[in-house]
């Protein structure tokens, strides 16, 4: 593998992975807070659509893009003489996505599902509940998730150090 062929593997792991972590970061500082201030009825529709809207091939991309380019990253940066001097910080990145992949497969992902099987949101007593059954666990995972996705992202950065710094003359 070419040095520049890693360092675009690299590079673009470290991307995708930042666009992950902000997606989960924008939710924690300010969709769900401003959602947390919207009625019942208009929290429970606002986020159906979401969970509608959100799956689509540009999500999918950096979604599953972003772990499947760390491990090709850690495969190819040993080829690169001194580009082993990534792979601490790369396995780092992989591991911590890996928990981010976790929370959403156990936690949020159910919680949409259930969310989306209950329907639109109607007006009454059943949406309150239904809003209380999500939110405060959603909430509370998604920051676990853009924790973990922000030291993926920070420690794909550190590879990205590493193997500069590991391959410069």
């Amino acid at each position: 593998m070419t040095p520049i062929l890693a360092a675009a593997a690299l590079t673009a792991a470290t991307v995708l992975t930042g666009l992950v972590a902000g997606l989960y970061y924008s939710f924690a500082m300010s969709v769900m807070p401003g959602l947390a201030r919207a009625d019942d009825r208009t929290f429970l529709e606002t986020l159906r659509h979401i969970n509608a809207a959100i799956l689509n091939g540009w999500f999918a991309l950096g979604f599953v893009g972003a772990p499947v380019l760390q491990v090709v990253a850690a495969v190819a940066v040993p080829f690169v003489p001194g580009g082993a001097a990534a792979l601490p910080w790369l396995a780092a990145a992989f591991l911590c996505y890996v928990v981010t992949l976790l929370v959403t497969f156990r936690v949020n992902v159910p919680l949409n599902n259930a969310l989306d099987a209950g329907g639109p949101a109607e007006g009454g007593p059943a949406d309150a509940q239904r809003r209380r059954d999500f939110e405060a666990q959603w909430v509370r995972f998604n920051v676990v998730r853009a924790v973990f996705a922000t030291a993926s992202l920070a420690s794909a950065a550190g590879g990205v150090l590493a193997y500069g710094l590991g391959t410069a003359g």
